[in-house]
């Protein structure tokens, strides 16, 4: 399940430079979580990172983008294919 970032953001910028997916960008008013680049940092850490240094803790699971471990492992790999692509 990809992440997501509620309103209670108080945009303090800690939480985009932690997602190694580069998935966290700035929104019209908050932070925002590109749900396709999202994969909750499996592959990276053992935890998403966002949510481990956010201070206001607003980072939850986002209900619309339901997804296994398997599921976010094969997007961790997809992304990292297209990175390595990307770079050669």
């Amino acid at each position: 399940m990809a992440l997501m970032i509620t309103d209670e953001c108080i945009n303090c910028d800690v939480c985009e430079p932690e997602c190694p997916n580069d998935a966290i960008y700035m929104g019209l008013e908050i932070y925002e979580i590109h749900a396709d680049k999202c994969t909750e940092c499996v592959g990276h850490y053992d935890a998403p990172q966002c949510r481990q240094v956010c201070p206001v803790d607003c980072i939850p699971f986002d209900p619309a983008h339901k997804e296994s471990q398997d599921q976010l492992m094969v997007k961790y790999n997809l992304l990292m294919a297209k990175k390595k692509a990307e770079s050669a």
